[in-house]
């Protein structure tokens, strides 16, 4: 090795030459194999540029301390790779085929950064993810599983975690769960696309959605070709008038905690929208979200118990375990049985088997109805602190839907507004909230503070706690201000905290303000 201060490669930059000496001193029979991936990585990442030449084979190999034919035979090597070019007599040169690569690695999952408070709904609280229980199953399940199980599954899911998840829907739903009818899927956004995808191959061009909404149904209906028809709603849920004159023979609903107004489907609405669906022989695509959280009563039986052949029913775990599980299913009628399997096992082959055994295990072993109970608690404290904390910043706030789920509306007197004008101000002092016309489908923008307006809310919970009055169907516009709030991931202290920066923020003088 050259002792000199000059660089002993001549052509190659210091930069490569720092990344040959590791590999240089790699162990031995690894040494050709990190050599190469060295100089690979050297010339993908631009440390040798394009039109380099490169020491000849026994100069490197003198200087780097290494044989001759661990260069010659990694410029082989990389030369057939397209990385080197390199002709009898004419030395060795970075080809000019390689372009830099972008290594890194950015994470685009939605959050609200940057801010004090974030009360945007759509996220549970990921703290009281049971690990400790989800680890011990995740090893009895490893130990138990057979070598067979690890191949392709049936793409309906496992028939122990379909039998399991029957039970329970059963029991704490009210649905009438065939294990044949159930299929494992990543999520009601999955769900939605697979509906979706057998619909159009039906001939559906359009489904109704409720309005307002989540903006996720319309974008995972047109990712498949179909098109949505923004169906407003009354006091008692989607209006039947504006149902009828939309011809359309599929409409969504979440009929137990409608998303985001809070209001739950009345009994005769309940009734009304199974009349129609019948008349025209269409679907109702119920999205369960949240239907297990209610606070004041035990939760209403899903709708898919009053007519299993003209509900389609979706739920998954991101409300009561995690997001990231990517977990749900979705339960079919007979008649779309066969095509909705057929697209399933086209689209992924099947849900990961380890990730089915063990939410099998999870429900069997009453693991998961402990964690809703833990939720159930949790939420119900939040949301009583999130109301006691508005009505005291906040004097003559009304609080709208039932009690249930993640999120409830707060609407803010008049005396707040102009909507436009306080969201500014809540957005500058860093709380992210959402309004209740945020997620009108109507509307061209959606109205947010603190959150960017591109960012598609996850569906999400709903509220709790005395006092609350029935949602209203409307967007409420106005000059008040209509917020959507989610609680469900907000510690109780921040709540508080949150509630005073908006208060603060848009010059609210506590309960002694005239």
């Amino acid at each position: 090795m050259t002792s000199s201060g000059a660089n002993p490669l001549g052509p190659i930059r210091s930069a490569a030459w720092e990344l040959l000496l590791p590999a240089a001193s790699a162990p031995a029979r690894a040494r050709g194999r990190t050599l190469q991936a060295a100089l690979r990585e050297a010339v993908r990442s631009g440390r040798l540029a394009p039109g380099t030449r490169l020491p000849s084979s026994r100069d490197l190999a003198a200087d780097l301390g290494v044989s001759r034919g661990l260069i010659t035979e990694a410029y082989e090597q990389l030369a057939a790779e397209g990385y080197l070019r390199s002709g009898r007599g004419a030395g060795t040169w970075v080809g000019g085929a390689v372009r830099a690569a972008r290594t890194r690695a950015r994470d685009h999952a939605p959050r609200s950064p940057g801010t004090r408070a974030d009360f945007v709904p759509g996220t549970p609280d990921l703290s009281l993810f049971p690990r400790a229980a989800w680890t011990a199953a995740h090893r009895s399940v490893l130990a138990d599983l057979p070598h067979h199980a690890l191949g392709y599954p049936d793409p309906r899911g496992l028939p122990r975690l379909r039998t399991a998840l029957a039970g329970l829907l059963t029991r704490r739903r009210g649905v009438v769960a065939d294990p044949e009818r159930i299929v494992v899927v990543s999520g009601v956004a999955q769900a939605t696309c697979l509906l979706g995808s057998v619909l159009y191959a039906r001939g559906t061009r359009l489904v109704g959605v409720e309005d307002p909404g989540s903006p996720q149904h319309s974008a995972l209906y047109a990712s498949v070709g179909v098109g949505t028809v923004p169906l407003p709603l009354d006091g008692d849920g989607p209006a039947l008038g504006p149902l009828r004159r939309s011809e359309v023979r599929a409409v969504v609903t979440t009929p137990s905690h409608q998303f985001p107004t809070g209001m739950a489907c009345s009994a005769r609405r309940r009734a009304e929208l199974l009349d129609w669906a019948r008349s025209v022989d269409g679907i109702v695509f119920e999205d369960d979200y949240d239907g297990d959280f209610r606070y004041d009563r035990a939760p209403v039986g899903a709708l898919q118990g009053l007519d299993p052949e003209h509900v389609v029913y979706a739920g998954s775990v991101s409300k009561s375990l995690a997001p990231g599980l990517r977990l749900g299913w979705l339960l079919v009628p007979d008649s779309l049985a066969d095509e909705v399997v057929e697209r399933k096992r086209t689209m992924d082959l099947g849900h990961p088997t380890v990730d089915q055994a063990l939410f099998a295990h999870f429900v069997e072993r009453g693991d998961y109805d402990r964690q809703l109970r833990r939720c159930q608690r949790a939420y119900r404290e939040r949301r009583d602190v999130l109301a006691a904390a508005l009505d005291e910043h906040f004097p003559g706030v009304r609080l709208s839907g039932i009690a249930a789920g993640l999120h409830l509306i707060a609407d803010l007197p008049e005396r707040y507004g102009p909507e436009e004008r306080s969201l500014a101000r809540v957005g500058g002092a860093g709380v992210a909230v959402r309004t209740l016309a945020a997620y009108t489908h109507a509307r061209a923008r959606a109205v947010t503070a603190g959150v960017s307006a591109a960012a598609p809310p996850a569906p999400a919970g709903g509220g709790t706690g005395a006092g609350t009055t029935p949602g209203r169907g409307d967007t409420g516009a106005g000059a008040g201000v209509r917020l959507v709030l989610g609680y469900a991931h907000v510690p109780p202290a921040r709540i508080r905290a949150g509630v005073r920066l908006m208060a603060e923020a848009v010059g609210a003088r506590g309960p002694s303000a005239g």
